[in-house]
């Protein structure tokens, strides 16, 4: 088992193009790091940088405290899992999973040994003797897997590898290949371009846009706590309302678009940074679960807005409502056409089923203050101390 670590990691192709600046993250043996960003923010160039797949400009990676910015990928003694399959049509799976091993020249009873212990790990003994052809996607993935993890690498890389399955196959997958790395118990570095995998999967979430870090934590503390607008947009799904506000003198209520907000003391006591914003605008966030449909003799602050549309789950009605206030939408946390969004003023709400809710009626919710965020909207930091 290894760690990796980078520091100061930077990667700048031959036409000028920065993709990875400064890129400084630490990952511990067994632990499952997960690097997620939109499309461009540059996690794959990094997945292959400590694969040897691409050459580091500048700065220093480290495989179990060895440097390794000069060894070659099979110096390094890692494993890689890509987003196709890549398995050989014409041989068995028991023959794709020891193929490597084979190339090292191991002896037969030595690859039939690890092949089938590999296949229990997996799942796959039954399907030993089965051409690719005759596998399911989530089959075929394993698979893949497997003729990585039989090598018992240092580390384990995948690049997207559920990206291709079906959505109901894709959650199925996420808790098999969970299952996998906790029973195998090397560093992994699992690239998706999915916030819900990984804050489903990760021990750590590293967040990346442009090229740089983020922020990296724990899944709940990038959902409760994120450092910057583009992590409070990126995480969590749907994602958390921003809207344009401004403070009161006396920073004791939050005036978004004609709505005032009074701020209960739990928000200061979590917040003091916030009393210095008296009379400034600020960014206010709200996640959808924070908005429930008010109740007759509700106290506390209400947020009115005009349903627009209401999506039935079940457990759940997802509510998007327009208020008079101006949506912000930091750069690069969405593909859609960020001015436009940046002006309208909508939202989403998840609500109780049991609420009465219509497309074209006015709807009151129950704001949760807890759960609001707050951030300068001069340089998008947290406002906190």
């Amino acid at each position: 088992m290894a760690t990796v670590d980078m520091e100061k990691v930077n990667k700048v192709y031959e036409n000028g193009f920065h993709a990875v600046k400064d890129f400084t993250l630490d990952v511990s043996e067994g632990e499952f790091m997960v690097l997620v960003g939109p499309s461009g923010s540059g996690k794959t160039t990094a997945l292959r940088m400590v694969a040897g797949l691409e050459d580091i400009t500048s700065g220093e990676l480290r495989i179990g405290g060895k440097v390794v910015n000069d060894e070659t990928p099979k110096e390094r003694d890692i494993a890689m899992v890509f987003q196709n399959y890549a398995l050989y049509p014409h041989m068995t799976v028991a023959e794709n999973i020891g193929f490597a091993l084979k190339l090292r020249k191991m002896p037969k009873a030595e690859i039939n040994a690890k092949v089938k212990e590999t296949g229990e790990i997996l799942g796959l003994t039954e399907w030993l003797d089965r051409k690719p052809s005759q596998l399911s996607g989530g089959q075929r993935q394993r698979v893949a897997m497997g003729r990585a993890i039989v090598r018992s690498p240092s580390v384990f890389l995948m690049d997207e590898p559920l990206s291709n399955l079906d959505a109901k196959l894709r959650v199925q997958m996420r808790a098999e290949v969970q299952r996998i790395q906790r029973r195998i118990a090397v560093a992994t570095l699992y690239v998706t371009h999915d916030q819900i995998e990984a804050m489903t999967m990760g021990d750590r979430v590293a967040v990346l846009r442009a090229g740089r870090l983020e922020q990296v934590d724990h899944p709940q503390v990038l959902y409760d706590h994120p450092d910057n607008l583009f992590v409070a947009a990126f995480i969590g799904s749907p994602a958390m309302n921003l809207y344009e506000a401004t403070m009161s003198d006396d920073a004791r209520t939050v005036k978004v678009g004609s709505q005032t907000l009074p701020l209960p003391d739990d928000v200061f006591a979590a917040r003091p940074g916030l009393l210095r914003y008296g009379g400034k605008k600020v960014v206010l966030g709200v996640r959808p679960e924070h908005l429930p449909a008010a109740h007759d003799g509700v106290t506390g602050p209400t947020l009115v807005g005009n349903v627009d549309l209401v999506e039935a789950l079940g457990s759940e009605l997802v509510v998007h409502f327009t208020i008079d206030a101006p949506r912000v939408q930091p750069e690069g946390a969405s593909t859609d056409d960020e001015d436009a969004t940046a002006k309208a003023g909508e939202g989403v709400a998840r609500v109780d089923p049991a609420a009465k809710v219509k497309v074209g009626e006015r709807i009151t919710f129950a704001v949760n203050t807890e759960g609001m965020q707050f951030f300068d909207i001069d340089n998008d930091k947290a406002i906190w101390a």
